[in-house]
């Protein structure tokens, strides 16, 4: 067998493979004297078969496995001792092959080949890190929030703003007058999800048993809530012959928050951890500041993503990854939507062979161990959300194990970890200007972004 690759041309090489027949002759005898011992033929006793009949019945069948076997076998072998860096799969070009006649055979395959670069990261290469300030108006609307979770609901005389209006809703026809088998529901209104601000009003200041008539359809732009309201499905909601109803106030809910005490203090951090209101806020500060980390690193990996597809300009086999794209596509991929969806996909993959570079440039490892210790520290981060305490070591080995025996969180995990460690690369490589910024700007900007 011969094996050559022809010089790349806009980054796609051909692959030609030239089978002769001692490549197979072999393996395809011994495959035919086993049909020969194994196989029942009308008229023969097993074993007793014509070889002549064994290679008319069987000869190309075994012939075309053979070599499909050879191929798969040989052209990854050349592949990987070739060093070629190839995206996709080989792509076979039709080929002419006459499985009947022919004993030496030219198989061609097209590879789109990886571009080669180096990642080179300096002092030069500048990037905004965002630090998000915690200020008082910040901090008030977080105790504001834990007061309110922590609350209990009261039954207010009056209706104000943010407040849950429990009514019984009766269609009405025309004449504003109830459908005796018309749709009828009793159900929360919230007015935290009204967005038209008429109508919101006419749920404000209102007591038991006063009356509004509304045009749901109007009045309520969500189809699945209103769906749910009125207990109906959307598609009865689409089709709504009348659609006056009437809403009868039952009661009125409203979350009354907690006072900002001690007894408020313990129950979210734990006895003696908290002892006023400035250490509770102070607190609260240390969180939100932790958090505002994770958004600020993920804002930095964001930046540097755009920032090296930019620096780097990786050319791309587009026509050979389009081709394979739709060859290899789980159901039938629309040609439209491919030209439309690629860009996407080609900055992606993109990414993937810099991020690669970057983690075999910087030699970034993840052991086993790592992997363990994260993800015991993954368990305790949730158990604490869930306020317990986990001191068995023992049993949260236990817990650690069953996790990463699912593939799928093995991966995840390694992923997190790799993207801790090349997180780490950027900051100490990358010239990084600190700035800070409020969380309604860094909103603004990240949505920008």
């Amino acid at each position: 067998m011969k094996i050559t690759h022809s010089d790349p041309i806009n980054s796609v090489s051909v692959i030609s493979m030239k089978i002769i027949e001692k490549d197979y002759k072999e393996q395809v005898e011994k495959n035919l004297k086993n049909y020969q011992k194994t196989t029942l033929v009308p008229g023969f006793r097993k074993g007793k078969t014509p070889m002549q009949i064994i290679i008319k019945k069987y000869k190309k069948a075994v012939l075309i496995d053979e070599v499909n076997k050879l191929i798969q076998s040989e052209l990854y072998k050349y592949i990987s001792s070739d060093k070629l860096q190839i995206l996709g799969s080989p792509i076979s070009i039709e080929d002419n092959v006459n499985w009947d006649q022919d004993k030496d055979f030219l198989f061609k395959y097209e590879v789109g080949l990886a571009p080669k670069f180096d990642v080179d990261i300096s002092n030069k290469d500048k990037l905004d890190y965002y630090n998000i300030t915690v200020d008082k108006k910040l901090i008030d609307k977080y105790c504001n929030d834990i007061a309110k979770r922590n609350g209990k609901m009261i039954n207010p005389d009056i209706s104000i703003d943010g407040d849950l209006i429990f009514c019984n809703i009766q269609q009405l026809n025309d004449n504003k007058e109830i459908i005796e088998n018309g749709i009828k529901n009793d159900a929360t209104v919230s007015m935290d999800y009204i967005s038209d601000q008429k109508i919101k009003k006419k749920f404000i200041g209102v007591c038991k048993g006063d009356v509004i008539d509304l045009d749901v359809k109007n009045s309520f732009t969500n189809l699945s809530d209103l769906a749910a309201m009125l207990n109906v499905k959307q598609e009865d909601v689409k089709q709504l012959k009348f659609n006056q109803f009437r809403f009868i106030v039952n009661k009125i809910n409203r979350m009354s928050s907690a006072d900002l005490n001690l007894d408020l203090f313990e129950k979210v951090y734990g006895k003696g951890n908290v002892k006023n209101l400035k250490e509770f806020k102070l607190k609260i500060k240390e969180e939100a500041e932790s958090q505002f980390k994770i958004e600020s690193d993920r804002m930095l990996k964001n930046d540097v993503v755009i920032y090296l597809l930019s620096k780097l300009k990786l050319e791309m086999p587009d026509d050979f990854l389009k081709k394979w794209l739709l060859k290899n596509s789980e159901k039938p991929l629309d040609p439209a939507v491919l030209e439309r969806d690629y860009e996407n996909y080609v900055k992606s993959l993109q990414w993937q062979l810099i991020e690669n570079k970057i983690i075999e440039k910087y030699q970034l490892k993840v052991d086993e161990d790592e992997v363990k210790n994260h993800v015991k520290g993954l368990v305790k981060i949730q158990m604490k959300q869930y306020g317990q305490i986990y001191d068995d070591e023992t049993k949260l080995d236990e817990i650690v194990i069953n996790i990463l025996k699912n593939d799928d969180e093995r991966k995840k995990i390694y992923d997190q970890i790799y993207d801790q460690k090349t997180l780490q690369i950027y900051k100490d490589k990358f010239k990084l200007k600190e700035k800070s910024i409020s969380y309604d700007d860094f909103v603004k900007l990240a949505s920008e972004k």
